[in-house]
Formats: structure tokens, sequence, C-alpha cells
């Protein structure tokens, strides 16, 4: 068919015939027809847009880059090692449990298919999904559960997982079915049960004694979100970045962020130079003063008050002096809280006056710090208290001794703690305080790394400024019972009660929230006369991270780890897609 005949079909006039008609017109009546065109298209692709947009939804697709700066160089990716924040952070990302926390608070199941728990609290029966696999393909059974178990229990390799197991018996009863039995009720049990699992096929042939070197420390193989896609060490061994890419078969589902690269450093200055060159494309635990400065360059900020207590422990076994009942208390009136809250993290956090994070528990109990008014009330009733017990100022007038038997001791200690700058300040700021009341602190400074390894480990400590993640279960016993004393124990003050002990044994059996209050009360009672600590704030969490980035949610975390609680429903890039298609 010709192009005339078309044409005539469709009666579709000329284009010379239009053109001649147009030429027609006047100026004026070529503007107003121009006009009228262009207002007539332009209205019919937004209403069209309208549409489009009314019908349609933008969803994630895969796609992005995040890029993590961490405080901190891994040493071991590992579940039932990690103790740092650089390995935390790796872990949650690497490895899935048979559960899993979320950002609203909630215990929900990962690898686990199902479970059961038994009427009398005693026994958890779970089923593992068919579909989990670990990394290399291998799938994810009941003897994976059981190594890990049993590993985290094991005496030489030192978990600080351990006391979350004892007294915790686990069963195969199939090749993807485990039961877990209890001595007695522990109502937080299911979140031990997020607990990242080892593969057997792995670890199986490496010995105790080997656990802690084995090179699947820094290069894990795990079931997460996110494998291992390559890293980068200097010439020393020591990590600069790992590439993570999304796992294909992670059981909830693949993750839509394309690669995460984490960046390691060594201290905040670091961090925040690497940050402001574009190195980084976010970054946690910063300090509230960086954290206020990025807010008004309109860098997207989240905070979250941490479940975390900082506080200076007292380390009676290392250091004499603080056996004495009344220099902890005197340590604890001088020291201004309220100060430094307000200086250090600039508001970002509140005082801490016991074991618990603020507003956890309401006390009844009227804590001594709070009875001075001022920062000079507080030095004076300080110095009274020392002054009564005998402690006198040396000629020198700068450091107080007291004559004990033939001996002359004097108020002299060293406080060790991380070199970040948030806790070089405190720490700083503390040692000024305890200076007017005339006690000498020297201060001793550490890569975080470094501290935990050399220094808290072994308990080669007289004072300790650090911080405890108590945890959203609120189970203190890791921290406070005379058993965890020593390494892989948390009780890093070496508190001693037998009082406090019973107590804390107690609170592990019942299930009744309101009757667990009532003995935390008594606990910190009893903790609060002895002061076997200085406690001093509650920070809040605070993470920068891309503008660009949805369906980030920061929610309840208990580390800065578990901002990745929910990674696999983050995302970048979008598309839209009609509803009717949009399952």
């Amino acid at each position: 068919m010709s192009k005339i005949d078309l044409r005539k079909r469709f009666d579709i006039p000329l284009i010379e015939k239009l053109d001649k008609t147009f030429h027609s017109f006047s100026f004026l009546e070529r503007i107003a027809f121009l006009i009228f065109s262009f207002l007539l298209v332009s209205s019919t692709i937004s209403i069209l847009w309208k549409i489009n947009n009314y019908i349609s939804t933008e969803i994630p697709v895969e796609g992005g880059k995040i890029t993590e700066g961490i405080i901190g160089f891994p040493r071991f990716i590992n579940p039932v090692l990690a103790i740092s924040d650089a390995d935390r952070d790796l872990s949650i990302l690497v490895y899935s449990g048979l559960m899993k926390a979320t950002p609203d608070g909630r215990i929900i199941k990962d690898i686990a298919k199902s479970y059961e728990i038994s009427e009398d609290g005693l026994t958890y029966t779970f089923k593992i999904r068919d579909d989990a696999v670990f990394h290399d393909g291998e799938p994810v059974k009941a003897d994976d559960i059981l190594l890990t178990i049993q590993k985290s229990h094991d005496s030489v390799i030192k978990s600080p997982k351990r006391a979350a197991w004892d007294g915790v018996q686990v069963e195969k009863i199939g090749e993807k079915e485990v039961r877990f039995i209890l001595k007695q009720p522990y109502s937080p049990f299911l979140e031990n049960t997020t607990l990242g699992i080892l593969p057997k096929h792995i670890w199986s042939t490496i010995d105790s004694e080997q656990f802690v070197f084995s090179r699947f420390n820094i290069e894990p193989i795990g079931s997460g979100p996110y494998k291992i896609k390559s890293i980068k060490s200097d010439s020393a061994g020591i990590s600069e970045y790992y590439i993570l890419e999304p796992f294909d078969n992670y059981s909830l589902g693949k993750p839509f962020i394309s690669e995460i690269e984490t960046r390691f450093y060594s201290n905040e200055e670091e961090l925040n130079k690497a940050y402001e060159k574009g190195s980084i494309t976010s970054m946690n635990t910063i300090s509230s003063l960086i954290a206020d400065e990025l807010k008004k360059d309109g860098k997207r900020v989240e905070t979250y008050p941490l479940p975390r207590i900082f506080a200076v422990f007292l380390n009676q076994n290392q250091a004499q002096i603080f056996t004495n009942k009344e220099v902890r208390q005197a340590l604890d009136i001088a020291t201004d809280k309220e100060y430094i809250v307000k200086e250090i993290l600039n508001n970002y956090g509140e005082v801490a006056e016991t074991p618990i994070p603020p507003g956890s528990i309401k006390l009844k109990t009227i804590d001594r710090n709070k009875a001075f008014q001022d920062a000079k009330a507080k030095t004076n009733a300080a110095i009274d208290v020392l002054e009564k017990n005998g402690w006198k100022l040396s000629k020198d007038k700068n450091i107080r001794t007291k004559k004990v038997g033939k001996k002359i001791e004097s108020l002299e200690f060293t406080m060790a703690t991380s070199n970040v700058p948030e806790l070089k300040k405190t720490a700083q700021l503390i040692q000024n305080m305890w200076a007017k009341i005339g006690v000498k602190v020297n201060l001793q400074f550490f890569e975080t790394s470094n501290l935990n390894q050399d220094i808290i480990r072994p308990r080669k400590y007289d004072a300790l400024l650090f911080g405890e993640i108590v945890g959203r279960d609120m189970d203190l016993f890791a921290f406070w019972h005379s058993s965890q004393r020593n390494d892989p124990g948390l009780n890093i003050a070496s508190y001693t009660n037998i009082k406090t002990d019973k107590i804390l044994e107690g609170i592990r059996k019942m299930s009744n929230e309101k009757e667990k209050y009532k003995k935390y009360i008594d606990f910190i009672e009893e903790v609060k006369k002895d002061t076997p600590a200085i406690f001093l704030y509650s920070p809040d969490f605070v993470y920068t991270v891309p503008k660009n980035l949805k369906g980030f949610e920061l929610g309840v975390v208990t580390t800065s780890a578990e901002r990745f609680l929910d990674v696999n429903n983050w995302y970048i890039n979008t598309q839209k897609v009609w509803n009717i298609f949009v399952q």
C-alpha cells in the first residue's frame, strides 16, 4: 500500500497542507497556536505522569555500595571469639544464628524453620531450615549447632560467650533438629540462640589450642547475609579493608546492596579524616562533637540510646588502695558526672549511677552523688570522707597519705583506657576532679584491640575506664557474679559479694518481670554500698549513613554491630513498577 493510500485510509492531512495552514496564520496567531500546543502536550504528559505514579510503586533493586569506616582491626571474625567492635561488625554480616534480633526489639527465626518451648521453660527444640546453607554451599545441620556451643563452652578457648551457655545441654535429634535443655528456666534464652553458627566441616579439624590461630578467624565462612569477596592487608598482615558481597542463599533473602566495604582505622581522628576525604560513606561510634559538626553540614546522623554503662572499674586484686571503702566512696562523690555528660557527650547520653542503664528501672534510692548540688560541694564532701578516715595531705599538698601499720599508703594509682577521644577526655577530666581531693591518677592509653587483649583479659590494671554492654535482656550475671572475675568472664571490677551472687542467680530463674525488677533494686543497693566501680554515663549510639540509603532502621541496638541487624533490607537503587506486578 502506498503512502498516499495510507493517508487516505486514515484521513491524515498532508504535511504540506498543515504547513500551508500554519503559515496562513498571522504572527500573533502562530504564537498563540504554539503556546496552546505546548500547554496541551505538557498537560497531557503531567496527567500521564500522575496516573503512572498513582498506579505504580517504587521498589528496591540490587545495586549500590557502602563503604563503612570502623575503629580497630579485626582479629576474630568469629561469633565465639569476637570481642572488639571490628570483630563483631564483620561477624554479624558474615554469620547467622538460629534466631536473630530485629531493630524493633523482637527475636525472629533466621536459619531456624520452627521452634518449640516446653511448658516448664526448660526445653527448647529447633528445626533448621531445609534450604539453610553456608557460603561454600554446604548445608547447615544440627552438628554445626553442637560444635558451635561446644566451642563456646570450651575452657581452653575462653569464649566471651561462655557464661551464656553455662548449664545448657544441647542434643542432636536429627540432621536438621536440635534440643537445648536448661537446668532452670531462663526467659531471655532465645537471645542466646542468635549466636552465629560455625560450620563443622571447617572447624572440627582445628583443636582447641589452635582455635584462636586459625586463618578462618580472618577468612570466615558463615551463613549470614554477606560473604567475603576479597581482603587487603598491609605488609605486616594488618587488615586494611574487607569487601563483602551478598549471599544469594541467605535464609531471609538476598540483600540488595551489591557491595559493602569495611575499612579500618586506629582512632577516631583517622576515621573522621577518611570521611572528610570521601574514602568512606558511613561511620559509627563517633564523638558528640563530630556528630554536631556533621549535622551542621547537613549530613545524615542517626542516634539511639545504648544499653551500655561506662565506668571506672576498681581492681582491688591489683591495687591495694581500693580495699579501703572510704577511698572508693570519696572517688564516687568527687566525680561530677553531670559535667562529664555535658562536656564529653554534649548531652548525647545520660548520667549513670548504677550498673543498669538509666531508665531501665525506676529507682527509689537517693544517690549520694546527687546529694551535692555543685562541683565544689562534691569536692568538699569527698575531702571530708577522706579526712575523717585519716587521709591527710602530704607536705607538698599534692597527694593524701595514711599510715597503715608501719607502712605509709598514698592515694596514687594508674587508670587504663582506650585512646578513643571520648574516653581520653573523660579520663583527663576525672584525673583533674580527683586531683582536687588529693588523689594522683596516672593515665595509660591503649589501642582498643591491645587494651582488650593485653590489659583487660589478664586484668593488668589498677583502675579501668571502660564500657559494659548490658544488652536488651539486662542479664548482669556475666558482669558482676564472682564466678566471672577471670577471663573470659566479664567481671572487670573483680567484684565478689555472696549476697549479690545469690540475687543474680535468682534473677536468672525468674520469668515475672515485676519480681525481677524488685531483685534488681536489691542488687543495685548492695552494689552502691560496696562501690566496686565509679559509674559515669550511658551514651547514645551515633551513626552517620549516606543520605541515599533506604530501608535502614536503627531501632534497639545493644552493640554498634547491631546497626546491621536488618542489613538485608537496606537498599540504594530503586525502580518504579505498576502495583499489579507487586506481590
